[in-house]
């Protein structure tokens, strides 16, 4: 059962139209079209006093987004550990392999050395 608002004829009530589905044993054979509050049954699709929108409602406006917030500078982001050619990915940790230790993607180091399979411009922030 599909509804739409509409203003009803019979009533005056602003409602909803009730779509019930006319069978003939299992054959579907139409619907018939009446107003949820006082059951005012319609003839005709083209009958019903639909209620118009003219607009949708506007809540939000550009006014009330904020700000992008820009982390790094143009290019600032290139020396992270993320793209450098001695990080080791796995499903456990992050690791160096020029440190042997244990790093995370955001971290930097002076032995950085870009990676020749990353593009450090597609970032993540």
């Amino acid at each position: 059962m599909k509804a739409v608002e509409i203003i009803c004829r019979n009533c005056g009530a602003d409602t909803l139209l009730r779509r019930d589905p006319i069978y003939e044993g299992f054959t579907r054979t139409g619907e018939q079209l009446s107003c949820s509050s006082c059951g005012y049954v319609y003839d005709e699709e083209t009958d019903v006093p639909f209620k118009t929108r003219t607009t949708d409602p506007q809540i939000f406006t550009d006014a009330d987004r904020s700000v992008k917030v820009d982390v790094f500078d143009e290019g600032e982001n290139a020396r992270l550990c993320r793209y450098c050619a001695s990080y080791i990915v796995n499903p456990f940790t992050q690791f160096c392999a020029v440190h042997k230790k244990e790093v995370q993607a955001t971290d930097t180091c002076p032995r950085f050395e870009q990676s020749c399979g990353s593009d450090a411009k597609s970032d993540l922030f």
